[in-house]
């Protein structure tokens, strides 16, 4: 694989993985201020209790993390390393 592709994998990579860690952000933000509101909505819809909601979000929270650090940002970090090390030889 040549440098360009290489370059313009990992660029794509570390965007996916930015723009998840806002979409994580954005999401956390909103379930803390609207806590109350969500948890009333949840309740009513699914008959979730607050505990339960809880749970539920710190295992979204957890997996989200996970798939941001292993399937988007370690690819790119190893692309950046092969990309760098193509330039020096």
């Amino acid at each position: 694989m040549d440098r360009e592709k290489i370059i313009v994998f990992r660029n794509l990579l570390l965007r996916a993985f930015v723009i998840g860690v806002g979409f994580v952000l954005l999401i956390f933000a909103a379930s803390m201020l609207l806590w109350d509101t969500f948890a009333g909505w949840m309740h009513h819809l699914f008959l979730v209790d607050e505990k339960e909601l809880g749970r539920v979000l710190l295992g979204f929270f957890a997996n989200a993390r996970l798939i941001l650090v292993f399937l988007f940002l370690t690819p790119a970090l190893a692309l950046h390393w092969t990309a760098r090390k193509q330039s020096r030889d």
